[in-house]
């Protein structure tokens, strides 16, 4: 399994010859080495639906067929959208695809879309992610605060690498996403959602010297790890 990583949440899984597209935010996104028009994803998988997460889900998703993944809420306005390839879950809710199986997790932040008349369109709950496959568990944090219940997920879910927002602001900062590292027991854990927006700038090299010995790592837009 291949996972990169392009800036702010952006993540792809390349595993049993599939692409799997989480959060395109790529429009807009000038920490991205990414191009839509480059970009084929098989799966697009969405924590919520902000702007810098739902970001090009829409082109992508028609222009490819592919198979968007998300809350019931996030699902339904995609089909409204006239994205017709959607699979509808919710939190607590896992399912087995052919590429991997999918698990939604809590995550605390909002979701909603904010149209140009100055309407806010609500869009379920936000989450975070596990995905598995071959043998191999990434958890993609979505948006959220530091909770105790991440404990939990590392307990029950042992996972490879963790990819969790240091932003502060809108998310958790360094310290307690230092502490989350710590609940979820991951045995790699890479920053991201920082440095995007002045309102997010953080210093990756900090949060790492925060981390047990070993554990964190630093990925550049276009970086990746196989696991």
């Amino acid at each position: 399994m291949k996972v990169s990583y392009h800036g702010h949440s952006v993540i792809i899984i390349e595993t049993g010859g599939k692409t799997i597209l989480f959060d395109p935010f790529i429009t807009g996104n000038g920490l991205t080495d990414l191009k839509v028009e480059d970009v084929k994803p098989d799966v697009i998988i969405l924590t919520h639906g902000h702007g810098d997460h739902l970001g090009d889900t829409v082109e992508l998703a028609k222009q490819h067929g592919s198979l968007v993944i998300g809350t019931a809420e996030l699902a339904a306005y995609l089909g409204f959208q006239g994205v017709d390839n959607v699979h509808a879950m919710h939190i607590g809710g896992s399912y087995e695809f052919d590429f991997g199986k999918v698990k939604l997790t809590p995550a605390f932040h909002g979701s909603g879309f904010v149209t140009n008349d100055q309407q806010i369109i609500y869009l379920g709950m936000p989450a975070g992610v596990l995905f598995t496959a071959e043998g191999k568990t990434v958890y993609h944090a979505g948006d959220t605060a530091l909770f105790s219940d991440m404990k939990l997920i590392g307990e029950r879910h042992p996972i490879d690498l963790a990819f969790l927002p240091i932003g502060d602001n809108f998310t958790m900062g360094p310290e307690d996403a230092a502490t989350a590292a710590e609940f979820l027991q991951a045995k790699q854990v890479v920053p991201m959602h920082y440095n995007t927006f002045p309102p997010i700038k953080q210093d990756p090299e900090q949060f790492v010297r925060m981390l047990k010995d070993g554990i964190g790592k630093i990925l550049q837009p276009g970086q990746s790890v196989e696991l």
